[in-house]
């Protein structure tokens, strides 16, 4: 288990909600420098509403789509060097590399390399994917602000459908057709392409369930959904 190479992807959502985030990053930071002595990992971290926040604000300023994409990427950064910071010197690095290639290449220099958005035009998700795919990554855990995919917004539909597994096919379809608990916990669709083109399954975990989202982190068995990128649709 030691050689596994694990990217998780955690959503800005699940690190500032504003709900104990101080806390909960301790926690998350603590779990995550356990489970690194088990397995290699990098992390990817999103904007969430600090994003969000800038988007709006700036967009009602009369900001331009790729002026408020760069925001949103400094944002992810922020948020990044936060987690850093919980993780400590002796595990991370505040100094956040802007690129996949950058951030791959200080694996081996700290234990845990952290880092946020590369450019315009595609999110952290796929950035993890990108990750996934130079490092070559045994898998992606996604850590969202529900506990796993589901068929419709099971905010709004009592009867949507909890998948416990998928093929990465079968995940394709939901991405592409807007279902599965809304947009923002849904997998990027560059991300699912290139997992499906790299055979890297990816884990979909609820990001504030800290003992399920160790246990997707360590390959074992958990509650969420699993999505097998080797398995036929």
């Amino acid at each position: 288990m030691a050689n596994q190479r694990v990217v998780i992807s955690i959503g800005g959502s699940i690190l500032i909600p504003g709900r104990d985030d101080a806390a909960y990053i301790g926690s998350l930071a603590h779990m995550l420098r356990e489970a690194s002595g088990k397995v290699s990992m990098i992390i990817v971290v999103g904007g969430g509403k600090t994003a969000r926040y800038y988007a709006t604000t700036g967009r009602e300023l009369g900001g331009s789509e790729y002026d408020l994409d760069i925001m949103g990427i400094d944002s992810t950064r922020i948020n990044a060097k936060l987690l850093a910071l919980a993780l400590g010197k002796d595990f991370s690095s505040m100094d956040i590399s802007p690129t996949v290639e950058g951030t791959v290449a200080k694996v081996g220099k700290v234990k845990i390399p952290v880092m946020g958005g590369t450019e315009p035009g595609h999110t952290t998700d796929a950035v993890s994917a990108m990750v996934a795919e130079r490092w070559g990554a045994d898998r992606i855990v996604n850590a969202t602000s529900v506990d796993a995919v589901y068929s419709d917004d099971p905010r709004k539909n009592p009867d949507a459908v909890k998948y416990s597994s998928l093929t990465i096919e079968e995940l394709g379809h939901i991405v592409y057709s807007g279902h599965a608990a809304g947009k923002s916990s849904v997998f990027d669709p560059m991300g699912v392409k290139i997992a499906e083109k790299d055979r890297i399954d990816i884990e979909m975990v609820d990001g504030r369930n800290l003992a399920e989202l160790e246990k997707a982190i360590l390959g074992q068995p958990f509650s969420g959904t699993h999505v097998d990128s080797h398995r036929a649709g």
